[in-house]
């Protein structure tokens, strides 16, 4: 399996996860994910635009 492959897969099995407990996680935040795991982006970057996305952080 390949390096984006085993990335892909885990984060399908956290959204699962996540599903399973009620919530639902789109795809513009498992490609966030995919760039935080990828070093594209800090895990700082990653939580600002999931808060500003959820409105705690006006546009």
């Amino acid at each position: 399996m390949s390096h984006e492959e085993s990335l892909n897969r885990s984060i399908a099995n956290a959204a699962a996860s996540v599903a399973m407990e009620g919530f639902c996680i789109d795809e513009e935040c498992k490609d966030w994910c995919r760039m935080v795991l990828l070093n594209k982006i800090t895990k700082e970057e990653y939580l600002y635009l999931l808060l500003k996305k959820a409105g705690v952080i006006p546009s």
